[in-house]
């Protein structure tokens, strides 16, 4: 049934219910609040697409009223699984991002050449061509008077600007992350590297605005593109959403238990993390009994092996991925956080999402992170400490200070609620409204 409200959005999205991961939260809220702010999201996604994480109970928060059209979609990783020897349903992303100097099999090294030269602007490239099709449908049915497009996968903003040339409709291009040269990217050969500039080029050259999850996107784009006029980038952060956020008792526990959710892999490692709390241990400073390192997520397989430290493994505990409110609700069971940010040059602009979900849950945060946007944001909320990821000494400093105030009872934080405020999902969604009736007027 054709939606009848005056302003409607299409909303271009690979990840959505149920996929699960953090790349999901920022559009579903988006699609949740908009409708507050005059705004009738159409979504057009995916269907049985091969997300590195599933969360059923996500349906449960799309509006009734929001209509979903999903296509089918050529998935390549079973190829690639095959190709590399790896098991089926291994999650791809976590285990194909390397540490530094990690020797790959030939087989994986194919598997990438095949994907820097076939696959533009990535993997899920051949979705374009029917989701052009399916869009031009919804456009004429629904009336869509703006689109908006959620990237990575860059193939989201290749199909938004092909029906903005089709349809001269006017489209704000989201991005989570930078396209090429970031952490994820592939390594391309000139051919393949100059069709995937022409692409990215052309994204930002002619959408009407750009908004950002965090500010280094816009700092890339103005760099690599500095002819095109940057005052079309806005920046509108990832954020918690308070709705989601369990009332759990407080209790006194008898362990001081830190809590990481999300992904680890690659650069992202607990490695330092783990050589600050044993050396603390092992100086008697800190009781191995009084502690519990709880890791919540999806893990890279280097990463598995950390958790079978020589000192800490007894009172490691890992949890596989979890629907999204049960994951939550650890945070707010726990008596500090872990934040573990990738330490590489270039890196120092990046604000995982989940930053803003810890900020909100109160909890004291330890982020090992560069120098910084996140550590920024956790100074100027009063929510942690921070340490780079390479001085242990400075990690074991902040871990103690938490674990001897967990120890006589003073543990928590005085947080600037005023700023805290300002990262609601429902605050940011109203700032993409506000751009939607500034293109569409």
């Amino acid at each position: 049934m054709a939606i009848v409200k005056e302003n409607t959005v299409l909303v271009i999205s690979y990840y959505f219910p149920p996929s699960g991961g953090p790349g999901v939260q920022r559009v579903l809220k988006f699609v949740k609040y908009l409708r507050s702010y005059g705004w009738q999201p159409v979504v057009l996604t995916v269907k049985d697409a091969d997300y590195p994480a599933r969360d059923e109970s996500l349906l449960a928060e799309i509006p009734e009223d929001v209509p979903v059209y999903r296509m089918q979609i050529f998935e390549p990783y079973n190829a690639y699984r095959k190709l590399t020897g790896k098991k089926a349903g291994t999650a791809v992303d976590v285990n194909t991002i390397p540490k530094p100097g990690e020797k790959r099999s030939l087989q994986e090294r194919l598997a990438e050449f095949i994907r820097a030269t076939f696959f533009i602007p990535d993997a899920r490239m051949g979705w374009r061509k029917h989701a052009v099709r399916e869009g031009l449908q919804i456009i004429e049915k629904h009336n869509i008077k703006a689109i908006y497009s959620s990237s990575p996968p860059y193939t989201c903003s290749v199909i938004a600007r092909d029906l903005k040339r089709k349809t001269g409709i006017p489209w704000i291009a989201g991005f989570r992350d930078p396209w090429r040269g970031f952490l994820s990217a592939p390594n391309r050969w000139f051919l393949p590297n100059a069709i995937d500039r022409g692409m990215e080029r052309s994204t930002y050259a002619e959408c009407d605005r750009m908004e950002v999850a965090w500010k280094g996107i816009r700092k890339d784009f103005q760099e690599k593109y500095p002819d095109i006029p940057s005052d079309k980038v806005h920046h509108l952060p990832n954020g918690f959403d308070s709705a989601d956020f369990p009332m759990v008792e407080v209790v006194d526990d008898e362990v001081f238990t830190v809590t990481y959710t999300g992904s680890m892999y690659g650069k992202r490692n607990p490695e330092t993390f783990f050589a600050a709390v044993s050396q603390l241990v092992e100086e008697g400073k800190v009781k191995l009994e009084d502690i519990e390192l709880q890791f919540i997520g999806r893990f890279g397989g280097e990463v598995r092996e950390m958790f079978e430290h020589p000192v800490l493994a007894p009172r490691i505990t890992v949890k596989e991925y979890m629907p999204h409110a049960d994951s939550v609700r650890h945070l707010f069971q726990s008596d500090a956080l872990l934040m573990v940010v990738d330490d590489f040059k270039g890196n120092e602009e990046i604000v995982p999402g989940k930053v803003y979900e810890y900020i909100g849950s109160g909890r004291p945060i330890l982020t090992l992170a560069p120098k910084g946007a996140v550590a920024e944001v956790i100074a100027e909320t009063a929510s942690g400490k921070t340490a780079r990821s390479s001085d242990i000494d400075a990690i074991a400093a902040m871990f103690l200070e938490y674990y001897n105030q967990w120890k006589s009872g003073s543990l928590g934080l005085d947080q600037k609620k005023e700023l805290v405020s300002r990262y609601e999902r429902k605050e940011i969604a109203g700032k993409l409204a506000g751009l939607l009736t500034d293109v569409s007027k």
